[in-house]
Protein backbone atom coordinates (compact mmCIF):
# COMPACT_ATOMS: atom_id res chain seq x y z
CA UNK A 1 0.00 0.00 0.00
CA UNK A 2 2.68 2.66 1.04
CA UNK A 3 4.41 1.87 -2.30
CA UNK A 4 1.09 2.48 -4.89
CA UNK A 5 0.66 5.39 -2.38
CA UNK A 6 4.35 6.74 -3.09
CA UNK A 7 4.20 5.69 -6.97
CA UNK A 8 0.66 7.86 -6.86
CA UNK A 9 2.54 11.05 -5.11
CA UNK A 10 5.44 10.91 -7.59
CA UNK A 11 3.50 10.57 -10.82
CA UNK A 12 1.06 13.62 -8.95
CA UNK A 13 4.27 16.03 -8.07
CA UNK A 14 5.71 14.91 -12.14
CA UNK A 15 3.14 16.65 -13.49
CA UNK A 16 2.35 19.52 -11.48
CA UNK A 17 3.03 22.84 -13.23
CA UNK A 18 5.87 25.01 -12.43
CA UNK A 19 4.17 27.81 -14.41
CA UNK A 20 0.66 28.68 -14.73
CA UNK A 21 0.09 27.19 -17.99
CA UNK A 22 -2.64 27.98 -20.65
CA UNK A 23 -5.64 25.95 -19.41
CA UNK A 24 -4.38 25.41 -15.99
CA UNK A 25 -6.58 26.34 -12.85
CA UNK A 26 -4.76 30.44 -10.89
CA UNK A 27 -3.55 28.08 -8.00
CA UNK A 28 -0.52 27.36 -9.60
CA UNK A 29 0.81 31.54 -10.02
CA UNK A 30 2.19 30.76 -6.40
CA UNK A 31 4.47 28.37 -7.56
CA UNK A 32 5.60 30.96 -10.47
CA UNK A 33 6.04 32.85 -7.64
CA UNK A 34 8.47 30.96 -5.80
CA UNK A 35 10.00 30.00 -9.30
CA UNK A 36 10.75 33.22 -10.33
CA UNK A 37 11.91 34.60 -6.65
CA UNK A 38 9.47 37.21 -7.81
CA UNK A 39 6.63 39.33 -6.26
CA UNK A 40 3.07 39.04 -7.60
CA UNK A 41 0.64 42.06 -7.86
CA UNK A 42 -2.79 40.93 -8.82
CA UNK A 43 -5.09 43.57 -10.74
CA UNK A 44 -8.68 43.17 -11.38
CA UNK A 45 -9.86 44.28 -14.87
CA UNK A 46 -13.67 43.89 -16.42
CA UNK A 47 -13.90 40.15 -17.04
CA UNK A 48 -10.49 38.46 -15.90
CA UNK A 49 -7.74 39.33 -13.24
CA UNK A 50 -3.87 40.15 -13.80
CA UNK A 51 -1.40 38.24 -11.96
CA UNK A 52 1.95 40.21 -12.50
CA UNK A 53 5.22 38.76 -11.50
CA UNK A 54 8.53 39.95 -11.01
CA UNK A 55 11.94 38.92 -10.68
CA UNK A 56 14.87 40.30 -9.50
CA UNK A 57 16.55 39.91 -12.91
CA UNK A 58 14.17 42.44 -14.39
CA UNK A 59 12.10 39.07 -15.61
CA UNK A 60 7.68 39.96 -16.15
CA UNK A 61 5.26 37.06 -16.72
CA UNK A 62 1.94 38.23 -16.92
CA UNK A 63 -0.77 35.62 -16.25
CA UNK A 64 -4.46 36.38 -17.60
CA UNK A 65 -6.65 34.36 -14.90
CA UNK A 66 -10.67 34.14 -16.81
CA UNK A 67 -13.46 34.57 -14.09
CA UNK A 68 -14.08 30.45 -14.14
CA UNK A 69 -9.77 30.47 -12.58
CA UNK A 70 -8.01 29.18 -15.89
CA UNK A 71 -5.20 30.61 -17.56
CA UNK A 72 -6.30 31.70 -20.69
CA UNK A 73 -3.13 34.21 -21.71
CA UNK A 74 0.45 34.40 -20.78
CA UNK A 75 3.08 37.43 -21.83
CA UNK A 76 6.73 37.51 -20.78
CA UNK A 77 9.50 39.83 -20.83
CA UNK A 78 13.02 39.12 -19.89
CA UNK A 79 16.31 39.10 -20.11
CA UNK A 80 16.76 35.47 -21.20
CA UNK A 81 13.93 33.23 -23.02
CA UNK A 82 11.62 31.72 -20.91
CA UNK A 83 10.84 27.67 -20.58
CA UNK A 84 8.03 27.84 -23.39
CA UNK A 85 7.15 24.34 -22.17
CA UNK A 86 6.38 25.15 -18.94
CA UNK A 87 4.58 28.59 -19.87
CA UNK A 88 2.55 27.10 -22.81
CA UNK A 89 1.90 23.73 -21.19
CA UNK A 90 0.09 21.67 -23.84
CA UNK A 91 -0.37 24.23 -26.07
CA UNK A 92 3.11 23.99 -26.81
CA UNK A 93 2.74 20.44 -29.21
CA UNK A 94 0.25 22.93 -31.07
CA UNK A 95 3.26 25.37 -31.49
CA UNK A 96 5.42 22.68 -32.50
CA UNK A 97 3.18 21.00 -35.23
CA UNK A 98 2.66 24.61 -36.67
CA UNK A 99 6.00 25.32 -36.89
CA UNK A 100 6.79 21.91 -38.53
CA UNK A 101 4.39 22.58 -41.16
CA UNK A 102 5.35 25.66 -42.68
CA UNK A 103 8.20 26.02 -45.27
CA UNK A 104 11.57 26.71 -43.99
CA UNK A 105 12.05 30.47 -45.16
CA UNK A 106 15.19 32.92 -44.78
CA UNK A 107 15.62 33.38 -41.52
CA UNK A 108 14.51 36.84 -40.30
CA UNK A 109 14.41 38.99 -37.10
CA UNK A 110 10.65 39.33 -37.39
CA UNK A 111 8.74 37.84 -34.43
CA UNK A 112 7.95 34.45 -34.86
CA UNK A 113 3.95 34.41 -35.04
CA UNK A 114 1.68 31.89 -35.13
CA UNK A 115 -2.34 31.67 -35.35
CA UNK A 116 -4.69 28.77 -35.13
CA UNK A 117 -7.75 28.24 -33.89
CA UNK A 118 -6.09 26.61 -30.89
CA UNK A 119 -3.44 29.47 -30.18
CA UNK A 120 -1.97 32.61 -30.74
CA UNK A 121 1.58 33.03 -30.11
CA UNK A 122 4.18 36.01 -30.53
CA UNK A 123 7.87 35.87 -29.68
CA UNK A 124 10.70 38.21 -30.87
CA UNK A 125 13.62 40.12 -29.20
CA UNK A 126 17.39 39.80 -28.83
CA UNK A 127 19.88 38.67 -26.42
CA UNK A 128 18.70 40.33 -22.60
CA UNK A 129 15.66 41.75 -24.07
CA UNK A 130 13.18 38.83 -24.74
CA UNK A 131 9.04 39.12 -25.25
CA UNK A 132 6.38 37.76 -26.27
CA UNK A 133 2.58 36.45 -25.58
CA UNK A 134 0.00 33.51 -25.14
CA UNK A 135 -3.11 33.05 -25.65
CA UNK A 136 -6.06 30.13 -26.13
CA UNK A 137 -8.83 32.30 -28.23
CA UNK A 138 -11.14 29.45 -26.78
CA UNK A 139 -10.60 30.26 -22.90
CA UNK A 140 -10.55 34.42 -23.57
CA UNK A 141 -13.72 35.35 -21.71
CA UNK A 142 -16.77 36.81 -23.16
CA UNK A 143 -16.69 40.63 -23.59
CA UNK A 144 -12.71 40.73 -23.14
CA UNK A 145 -10.53 41.38 -25.82
CA UNK A 146 -7.48 39.44 -26.73
CA UNK A 147 -5.47 42.07 -27.30
CA UNK A 148 -5.22 42.64 -23.49
CA UNK A 149 -2.63 40.02 -23.40
CA UNK A 150 0.35 41.46 -24.21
Amino acid sequence: MKTASAALLILVLRVAPVWAVLGQYESSVSLDERALHGADRQEAHPGYRLHQITASDGSVVREYVSPAGLVFGVAWQSPRMPNLTQLLGSSITELQVTLQSRTPGIPSRAPLIVQTPKLVFLSGGHLRSFHGYAYVPGLVPAGVSPEVVQ
